[in-house]
């Protein structure tokens, strides 16, 4: 396959997780075990075969590459994909395809679908999305990846398999859907956004931006614009429960060095073990 975009690769617990992502440059990922990704700012050629795809926000960093995306699944023969954006941006993005349909001469065929804070999208038996809402300077989105699971319910336990048998030929619901949260993807957001859903800080994987980390640069006007500093994840370091965190989304005023240095030292002790510098 071709590799003509830059991905990093990092497996945590048996769960792959790929992507790129720097402010004003690109940002897309991908889970293939989940068949699922997050934004489509690039088009990795190596990501063709994922289908379903959940778009954060309408800048270009975030969504440039979807006509890209769509034509080359149309060229390769393969469905069209399903593309989940905020829905205050549908119409526009839908004009954009078409657009780029009447300029490339070939048809831009996908389902592209609205999506708003608190909707569900059913993935598989054990896997399902909800969205919820960020703080950004245009309409934006998380996402939380459920894996739920049919359990017995709390009452019944302690019941003989023939009891519960029983139970259930007469008709009774004795099971109930329990969710996990597996993955969060906040996409561009100002702290707010982290604290509007639970499910931020319960994740087992977070993905989250952190454009800035120098402690020269103001956190108001960073809020303003719909970013996160450093100092925001700092502030908050008791509340993350998730197993693997990835900062990511970092401004390119800096490299790669600077920010390894700059932000693991700050890092509290509870997060260090857990924190990815996606870079």
């Amino acid at each position: 396959m071709l590799n003509n975009l830059p991905v990093r690769t990092w497996t945590h617990k048996g769960l792959c997780i790929e992507g790129y992502s720097r402010a004003a440059v690109q940002s897309y990922w991908r889970f293939p075990e989940l068949k699922l990704g997050f934004d489509l700012g690039g088009s990795p050629w190596d990501f063709l075969g994922t289908r379903h795809w959940f778009v954060s926000h309408a800048h270009l960093d975030h969504l440039a590459a979807i006509p890209v995306f769509v034509a080359r699944r149309r060229m390769m023969k393969m469905e069209p994909p399903v593309i989940y954006v905020p829905t205050e941006v549908l119409e526009g993005v839908q004009r954009l395809l078409q657009v780029w349909q009447r300029l490339d001469r070939g048809r831009m065929v996908c389902e592209l679908l609205g999506i708003q804070p608190g909707d569900t999208v059913e993935l598989s038996r054990e896997h399902v999305v909800t969205a919820f809402a960020t703080k950004h300077t245009v309409p934006s989105l998380g996402y939380v990846v459920w894996d739920r699971r049919r359990k017995l319910r709390a009452e019944l336990q302690g019941l003989s398999q023939d009891q519960i048998r029983d139970r259930r030929l007469a008709g009774e619901e004795v099971t109930q859907e329990v969710r996990v949260p597996l993955v969060c993807y906040t996409g561009d957001t100002a702290p707010a956004g982290l604290d509007n859903h639970p499910a931020v800080y319960q994740a087992k994987v977070l993905i989250t931006e952190m454009t800035f980390f120098r402690p020269e640069h103001r956190k108001e006007k960073i809020h303003k614009f719909g970013h996160t500093h450093l100092d925001d994840i700092v502030e908050r370091a008791d509340r993350f429960q998730n197993e693997l965190i990835i900062l990511t989304h970092l401004s390119t005023r800096y490299t790669e060095k600077e920010i390894e240095k700059g932000v693991e030292r700050r890092l509290p002790a509870q997060l260090r073990d857990r924190v990815r510098l996606w870079l």
